[in-house]
């Protein structure tokens, strides 16, 4: 299960910077002003062979009363809860503050693993000006400056270090290939724990009719008709009688963790509150994982249909990307529609495991060549030569010739249709890699 670092510090001092730096993206908006960020924020990083998830959160005033301040500690507060470790941000050009050392108090109370990183520290004698955070208590600084990328991998590899990563591979060669891991993805009370107490036929999660009552993913063992299956639930199980906040509640690590552990993730959404932002983020997540996917509709038996036809054009809107896979329509406390569901996570578990033989490939490939050619760029027209596979689950296609990286992305969905065609892929991505041949007279004079 991938590790967890959350980054946390006051504001401006450039946890969004290091957010994009490690994820390698520009998903944090980033910008020269105090508190731009304000919700917590996830994403996949990645430094050599060391994979991990990363949450940038808001400035973080652990004492504030009220306001948007008061919102954005608690949305800190969290990802701290979630985290494995935690990066705490400084400025190494403006020096401790009075907020530094609110934030140290807080972090060294709860006593989990904790670095101090001085960002914004180009240019600057280590020992000089990084002095004055030792006072802060809680041990090392790292000086880094994450928008020149430098100090980023030796930090990455030391917050990961104490957290036994070497073990992972051990452990997942050692799963049983014959049970389908299968999580139930979807926002807080789209009727998760419901659909899996009614799978199982008893009450073995703690269902109710309020958003965010579940924290940690839980597994559960099922069989059914001697095919053995882990159910995870997404959203978990209710710890004691606290108050019910979906921010506290809703852990999205642990929804990310067992989309990235499962076989298959059955997205569930409602079907009262149709397509929201959540379900596509899930979605895209989901995808981005490469794992397998069936959707399903709940409470389908509560909307009318005038409701219905427009959750089915939000459907075709907001989650066109998913269109390989199943969707049903079902109602889980009613057990309507239960059925199909069972046979398209069997198919999209079977087609996500598909093999492909090289000449199968390579013929689909001449053929789809011969009826629509690739589109001419530049000098040259793209010539693909043969194909084979290059991975399962989900399935990879790699795919030879010469000049193809100026295959266009139409033409890489038109020949991913005659793939899916051949082999059934109902149900699971399909990524489909271009390798040119190395030209042996590109280093030659004239």
């Amino acid at each position: 299960m991938k590790p967890v670092i959350a980054l946390v510090g006051r504001p401006n001092v450039g946890k969004s910077t290091l957010f994009n730096r490690l994820t390698k993206s520009r998903d944090a908006i980033v910008a020269d002003y105090a508190g731009l960020t304000r919700d917590r924020h996830y994403g996949n990083g990645k430094q050599g062979k060391l994979e991990f998830i990363v949450v940038d959160t808001g400035g973080f005033e652990p004492d504030a009363s009220s306001g948007i301040y008061k919102e954005m500690a608690k949305q800190t507060r969290q990802a701290v809860a979630e985290a494995d470790v935690v990066l705490f941000l400084l400025d190494a050009r403006a020096g401790v503050s009075a907020q530094d050392h609110e934030i140290a108090k807080y972090l060294r109370k709860l006593g989990k693993p904790c670095l101090l990183v001085a960002n914004k520290a180009e240019g600057m004698q280590d020992g000089v000006r990084l002095s004055e955070f030792f006072e802060l208590g809680l041990g090392e600084v790292f000086p880094i400056s994450a928008s020149h990328n430098q100090g980023i991998k030796p930090l990455v590899e030391r917050a990961l270090a104490p957290l036994g990563l070497g073990d992972a591979d051990e452990e997942v060669a050692a799963e049983d290939p014959g049970i389908i891991k299968l999580a139930v993805a979807g926002r807080p009370n789209v009727g998760k724990s419901t659909l899996i107490n009614t799978w199982l036929g008893e009450e073995r999660l703690v269902a109710f009719d309020m958003p965010g009552t579940t924290r940690d993913a839980i597994s559960v063992p099922f069989e059914r008709r001697g095919q053995r299956f882990e159910l995870i639930d997404t959203a978990g199980l209710r710890r004691k009688g606290q108050v019910f906040e979906a921010i506290e509640k809703f852990s999205v690590v642990k929804t990310l963790q067992a989309i990235e552990s499962a076989s298959v993730v059955l997205l569930l959404i409602d079907a009262t509150q149709g397509v929201t932002d959540q379900d596509a983020h899930i979605a895209g997540y989901i995808l981005e994982s490469g794992r397998a996917v069936v959707v399903a509709v709940n409470k389908w038996d509560a909307i009318d249909e005038y409701q219905r036809e427009l959750v089915k054009r939000s459907i075709e809107t907001r989650l066109g990307f998913l269109k390989f896979a199943a969707l049903h329509f079902i109602s889980a406390q009613k057990r309507q529609g239960l059925g199909p569901v069972w046979d398209s996570i069997a198919q999209a578990h079977k087609a996500a495991n598909c093999k492909m033989p090289t000449p199968v490939l390579t013929r689909l490939l001449l053929e789809a060549v011969q009826f629509q050619t690739p589109k001419k760029t530049g000098m040259y027209r793209p010539k693909l030569r043969y194909a084979h596979q290059g991975g399962m689950n989900p399935p990879v296609i790699v795919i030879h010739g010469n000049s193809l990286e100026q295959v266009t992305d139409a033409y890489k969905r038109f020949l991913e249709g005659r793939f899916r065609k051949e082999f059934d892929l109902v149900g699971t991505p399909l990524r489909i890699q271009m390798k040119s041949s190395a030209n042996p007279y590109a280093d030659k004079d004239d």
